[in-house]
């Protein structure tokens, strides 16, 4: 059986902060002697600027990867993959028709960009969001979507020969939220007159339903090592975010547990713990 130090992991997602849903099982990895590395589908070119200070439209997406960079390198991760789409913004937004946005990438060529990573950086495990994308988030369901297609095209010689040599990751895994959990933080919110950062969002639609979650990993002894990755973020700290309206130790409860469904790939052996994503491999 293969050691830690053998051992990869590649998290796809769409926006630079996207990855701070798994932060934790990410630093872990890396503590552990694993190759970790993140692979962001667009530079969050649209997304919220908190302070004037820290940039204009035209320079969001250069510093929002300067943000991830440093968020990751918080948590050990030196491998950062960019895909070069565009931020395609909310559903409905005006940005969601520019031919550069990432909801209008043509479907071979995305698959294959992230192909492409997955052949030259090998991981074990794939993870990426659930295909909801956790609330709906047009570029959030494309990442999903493209990174499902690419676990089953990278292993393939006969897709994209030009893109290196076939490698077939083990498991691909989707990291969501649990629903219930989201329906506590919601009503921890309400009693205490905080103003939810979750908006109208249809709570029913969010993430997955316990029964769909596969693997649950306990992180609280890495909860301050969330919080200044997400700071890193800085542009996104807007005054209702998460991180503003908790406190220390709401913060620490509510972000110390990640969530995993496993969809594809090596089975897990029966009765491995539900905390270890690599068990039998």
């Amino acid at each position: 059986m293969a050691t830690m130090l053998d051992r990869a992991v590649l998290a796809c997602y769409a926006h630079p902060d996207d990855e701070q849903g798994v932060s934790g099982f990410l630093h872990r990895c890396v503590q552990q002697g694993a190759r970790v590395g993140i692979l962001c589908a667009t530079r969050g070119e649209v997304g919220e600027i908190a302070d004037p200070s820290l940039a204009t439209p035209e320079t969001l997406g250069a510093v929002r990867e300067q943000e991830l960079r440093r968020a990751a390198a918080v948590i050990g991760v030196q491998d950062v993959f960019f895909l070069d789409y565009r931020d395609s913004g909310m559903a409905g937004s005006p940005e969601n028709a520019d031919p550069r946005a990432f909801i209008n990438a043509d479907p071979h060529e995305a698959v294959g960009r992230i192909v492409k990573v997955i052949r030259a950086f090998k991981p074990t495990l794939l993870i990426t969001f659930d295909e909801s994308g956790i609330y709906g988030h047009p570029d959030h369901v494309a990442i999903s979507r493209w990174t499902t297609r690419a676990f089953y095209a990278a292993g393939d010689p006969s897709c994209y020969p030009e893109l290196g040599e076939p490698f077939a990751p083990a498991r691909l895994y989707y990291a969501s939220l649990r629903r219930d959990r989201l329906k506590q933080f919601a009503a921890f919110l309400a009693q205490n007159g905080i103003a939810s950062p979750l908006g109208e969002i249809d709570l029913d639609q969010m993430g997955l339903a316990a029964d769909q979650i596969t693997h649950t990993v306990y992180v609280p002894e890495y909860a301050d090592l969330k919080r200044r990755s997400v700071e890193e973020h800085r542009t996104q700290l807007l005054p209702n975010s998460p991180l503003s309206v908790l406190g220390d130790e709401m913060w620490r409860i509510f972000r110390s547990v990640e969530y995993f469904a496993l969809v594809a790939g090596t089975p897990v052996p029966e009765g491995a713990p539900e905390d270890d994503l690599f068990a039998g491999l």
